[in-house]
């Protein structure tokens, strides 16, 4: 079983790419390819099931690859037209009662589309001293056969699952499904096999495009992942390959949508159809036929379905494969700047806001929106036009606008609303060439301190730099302690964080962060917004100011 092993984080903390760490904190199981191999012998009638695409192993003498990812395009590649797709003429569905009487005529309809997918891959020999097995033993053979014939490189297989999306032989799979392996092996539902090229994946989203040579296969069309039949309690059917056991049917309904895991661009839908690992890259089919996800992973505690289960929703899938088919490898837009989601307490402390809705600016770094004009602090209302409702859909939104496009944004700052036009760049160039911000400048003045909101802040100093480990030229106050039954406590600042802002204006000393203070409480505020950076990592709280008592200033 595969666990998500990200570090802990802040809620709403974002990088300047829009990257959000997890939330789930039971196992997640991605239907993901073992880079181990286990040899079985050729007598041995099971197999190791870790991660959900399927890993065998014999012993024989094997590579891998992998690309980058999204974009505007939403021509799929390949030829076809809809009048040759599988897709039935009338829906599985009962007109009386909306519920369907059967799964088979759908299954019949769209079998020919889904494929088995047989991915082999070369794992080195081990170096360094190997385990020893006492002579006779009767798991003698198995660890002989495990480390290969004279420590020889040994071939390891992995199984998965996939679909046909055009009559020329472009399929679609998990990027994990593929990854590393050197041999793809398709074999359709007539029980033909084929070898298969790798077009590009996009490990971002977990999407992989392949291709076989043919003219006129069976395929499959996408459907709109947000329309009707992919409502929250509608049926839907899942095909795969689960645990190697060849072409299987599982159905159950739509049990949430709109679920991020691990990715700056999930959007998965969760549903109770049975997954299990071999069922990556396999479709998720409404009753119309049409492919509205791909399974991708389940969340459980025994490697085994409990019914929740997670397919990556078409309408990411399309962009993806769009983009693939025509570069290769991903291109989405950029526009270059940190950001987190407005929380409530964040509300009244920035004027002119009145809900949640929107982008927090922390951060903006050289790039596009930097050259617009953008600052720390501003928050983001409207993407081309159309609204924000919070981070993760506004990367979206970038992501999926071409690069090189202006747009144009409205954001929020000092209570006025301010149009601003950016050129989107490329986020894989960017992230490439990303550096880590840090200020310039320094100070060798006295440090001064005070307390303020329950806090105790400093100045910098040499001292309490190489205290905290904080970069050289560091700007703004140093937290040294935090009262523990203070709200800065309970909004987690911890000492070594640096305040470089307050009430959206710039603080170097201790007399700067009073002043915002009472600023904020001269204006009938019930908090104060800070900018924090720990790491060199910023983010916005906003503290309550109703109980504050001032600060003693210290030398």
């Amino acid at each position: 079983m595969f666990t998500s092993n990200d570090p802990p984080g802040r809620p709403g903390d974002r990088d300047h790419s829009g990257g959000v760490r997890p939330p789930f904190k039971e196992p997640l199981v991605t239907l993901k390819t073992l880079a181990k191999s286990l040899a079985l012998r050729p007598t041995g009638a099971a197999a190791l099931l870790l991660g959900t695409a399927l890993t065998l192993g014999q012993v024989l003498p094997s590579i891998a690859q992998d690309t980058a990812t999204t974009q505007d395009e939403t021509a799929l590649p390949g030829t076809q037209s809809p009048d040759a797709a599988l897709t039935p003429d009338q829906p599985a569905m009962d007109p009386s009662d909306d519920r369907p009487l059967t799964f088979a005529d759908l299954a019949d309809q769209v079998s020919p589309a889904v494929v088995n997918i047989t991915t082999t891959s070369i794992v080195e020999a081990q170096s360094g001293p190997q385990g020893i097995v006492p002579e006779g033993s009767p798991f003698e053979d198995f660890f002989n056969d495990l480390q290969g014939p004279n420590g020889a490189p040994q071939r390891s297989q992995a199984l998965g699952s996939g679909y046909v999306i055009s009559s020329d032989g472009y399929i679609v799979t998990n990027n994990h499904v593929i990854e590393g392996a050197d041999e793809i092996q398709i074999e359709f539902f007539s029980g033909e096999t084929r070898d298969a090229t790798l077009v590009g994946t996009d490990p971002s989203t977990d999407v992989a495009l392949l291709k076989v040579e043919a003219t006129d296969l069976p395929f499959v069309e996408f459907g709109d992942s947000d329309g009707s039949g992919a409502r929250v309690g509608d049926w839907v059917m899942a095909m795969g390959n689960p645990l190697g056991q060849g072409f299987s049917v599982s159905a159950g309904i739509i049990s949430a949508r709109n679920r991020e895991l691990s990715g700056t661009y999930d959007d998965y839908i969760q549903t109770d159809a049975a997954i299990n690992r071999g069922n990556s890259g396999g479709p998720l089919f409404n009753m119309e036929g049409k492919v509205i996800g791909m399974n991708t992973a389940i969340l459980s505690p025994t490697g085994g379905s409990i019914g929740i289960g997670f397919a990556m929703s078409s309408n990411v899938i399309k962009d993806v494969v769009a983009q693939l088919k025509e570069f290769g490898e991903t291109r989405r837009g950029w526009l270059g700047v940190r950001i987190q989601d407005v929380t409530p307490d964040m509300v009244d402390a920035i004027e002119g806001l009145s809900s949640t809705a929107g982008a927090l600016v922390t951060d903006v770094p050289e790039g596009p929106a930097l050259d617009a004009g953008m600052q720390s602090g501003d928050v983001i209302l409207t993407f081309n036009g159309e609204p924000v409702e919070n981070t993760r859909e506004l990367v979206r939104k970038v992501g999926a606008a071409p690069v090189g496009d202006t747009v144009t944004l409205e954001v929020l700052r000092a209570g006025q609303t301010v149009p601003l036009e950016v050129k989107l760049g490329r986020r894989e160039e960017a992230e490439a060439s990303a550096q880590p911000a840090s200020a310039d400048g320094g100070t060798d003045a006295v440090p001064q301190s005070s307390e303020v909101l329950g806090l105790t802040l400093s100045e910098p100093s040499p001292e309490l730099m190489g205290q905290f480990n904080l970069e050289d030229g560091t700007e703004g106050l140093i937290v040294t302690e935090v009262d523990p039954s203070s709200d800065a406590a309970g909004k987690g600042i911890e000492p070594g964080d640096v305040i470089t802002e307050a009430g959206q204006k710039p603080v170097t000393s201790a007399e700067d962060f009073t002043a915002a203070v009472e600023a904020a409480e001269g204006a009938g505020r019930k908090s104060v917004l800070l900018l924090v950076r720990r790491g060199g990592e910023p983010r916005f709280v906003a503290l309550s100011i109703e109980d504050a008592q001032g600060g003693n200033d210290q030398q």
